[in-house]
C-alpha cells in the first residue's frame, strides 16, 4: 500500500500541513522529503531504514554519497538535495545570528555551531566574531586537522578579530571522534588565546567543542 492509499490524516504532508512539522517523526520528515518509496516499500518505511540505517540525523548528514547510497532508493539526486536542504538551514540560521540575535545564550549557540560543523570529518577550529551586543558578525574557519597549541596560532586569531572589528569572540572545534571531553591541549589553547586576544580588549565568551549530538561549553563546566 501507497501513502497515496492511506486515509488523509495520516499521510505526513498532509499531518505536517495541518500539525506542523514538529509533530512527525524524524521518519516522516524523510517521506516529506523523500516524496516518494521504493518497491514494496513506502516513503514512510524508506524513511525507516534510513534513521536505522544511519543511527542519526547527524550520523545521515555526514554520510558520503558512496554511504548514501547504499540503501535502494537513494542516490545523487536524493544526496544532492539534502545537502542542499542542509546548507540552506544553515545559511537561514545564519542570517538570523547576524541580524540581531544574541549568541550569549549557550543553547543558542549550540543549535549554530550543531549545523555549522555538520558533514565535518577533519577537526576544524572555527571562531565566532561578535560585536558590542554579541551579534554574529562572522563565523570564520581559521584551522583544520588536529589541534594543539602548536597548530592553532593565536596571533592569528588576534590578527582576524582586528580585521572583523570583534568586541569578543566564542571558540569552538569539532571532534570527529564522538566524545566531547577537553583534551589538555584543548584547555591549553583556550587559555593561551585568552591572554593574547586580552591584550586588544577582545573578551573570550566561551569556547564549545562540538561532537556530534554532544556540545560541551567550557563555560558551563567552570574551565574557562
Amino acid at each position: 500500500m501507497t501513502i497515496a492509499d492511506w486515509p488523509e490524516e495520516l499521510r505526513p504532508r498532509e499531518r505536517l500541513i495541518r500539525l506542523g512539522a514538529a509533530a512527525l517523526s524524524d521518519a516522516e520528515l524523510l517521506a516529506v522529503f523523500l516524496r516518494v518509496g521504493v518497491s514494496g516499500k513506502s516513503a514512510v518505511d524508506l524513511g525507516r531504514d534510513m534513521v536505522g540505517h544511519f543511527g542519526s540525523l547527524n550520523a545521515m548528514f555526514a554520510a558520503t554519497l558512496d554511504d548514501f547510497s547504499v540503501l535502494n532508493g537513494l542516490g545523487p539526486a536524493k544526496f544532492a538535495q539534502l545537502q542542499a536542504v542542509l546548507e540552506l538551514a544553515k545559511r537561514a540560521v545564519t542570517e538570523t545570528m547576524r541580524t540581531g540575535v544574541t549568541l550569549s545564550a549557550p543553547e543558542n549557540v549550540r543549535r549554530y555551531l550543531q549545523l555549522l560543523f555538520t558533514n565535518q570529518t577533519h577537526e576544524s577550529f572555527v571562531v565566532l566574531f561578535l560585536d558590542v551586543r554579541n551579534r554574529l558578525i562572522v563565523a570564520e574557519t581559521l584551522f583544520r586537522g588536529t589541534l594543539t597549541h602548536t597548530s592553532v596560532y593565536p596571533r592569528e586569531v588576534v590578527k582576524a578579530a582586528l580585521r572583523h572589528n570583534a568586541a569578543s569572540v566564542i571558540l569552538s572545534h569539532n571532534h570527529p571522534s564522538g566524545k566531547s571531553d577537553p583534551s589538555p591541549a584543548d584547555c591549553a589553547l583556550t587559555k593561551a588565546l585568552q591572554q593574547a586576544l586580552a591584550l586588544i580588549d577582545v573578551r573570550v565568551l566561551d569556547h564549545f567543542i562540538v561532537a556530534g549530538p554532544e556540545v560541551l561549553s567550557f563555560a558551563e563546566r567552570g574551565i574557562l
